[in-house]
């Protein structure tokens, strides 16, 4: 069974601005270097009801339906976890492509399975991880697939009628 070992919260100050970063390579078409392992979602304020962005690693990539599976690194205190909770459409900007998308949760058990299925294609990336968002798992596919249940995902699906496509707004990358 996964073990809690530390609370983990979202950056603040300085570790905030430098988890920021990565935005500006998005600000300058650059974004598209990181392939699919990144993406920038664009998700509403829940309180503002302005555009709020944030990059995320990508656990899953599904080149077939365009679906990106996320997961929520810092827990339910998240600003755009609260945000996409409130308002599930997003833009999602990755590999140089932007697309409309709604953003649903994942059960434990499906949550579980895509853990699994990372932790065999990165194990290092996985421990790292694990360990980054507080938890102590002893490697077991069983034990992984338990951490489903404290960490929450969601797939990004591409809006109706949309497809991964290159934007012509200036905004690519």
């Amino acid at each position: 069974m996964p073990e809690k070992v530390r609370e983990v919260k979202p950056p603040s100050g300085l570790t905030r601005l430098a988890f920021r970063t990565p935005i500006l390579l998005y600000k300058i078409n650059l974004g598209r270097l990181l392939g699919h392992r990144f993406l920038l979602l664009t998700q509403t304020g829940r309180k503002s009801g302005l555009p709020r962005q944030t990059v995320l690693e990508v656990v899953r990539y599904d080149r077939q339906t365009g679906n990106h599976y996320i997961a929520v690194g810092f827990g339910k205190h998240s600003d755009w976890y609260k945000n996409i909770l409130a308002n599930p459409n997003v833009i999602v900007r990755s590999a140089g492509k932007q697309v409309q998308a709604v953003a649903e949760p994942l059960t434990a058990d499906q949550a579980g399975d895509e853990l699994v299925r990372y932790a065999h294609e990165h194990p290092t990336t996985f421990r790292e991880l694990a360990t980054f968002m507080g938890y102590r798992v002893d490697g077991s596919d069983a034990d992984i697939h338990a951490l489903g249940e404290y960490v929450h995902m969601f797939v990004l699906k591409p809006s109706a009628g949309q497809s991964q496509r290159a934007s012509n707004n200036g905004s690519s990358g």
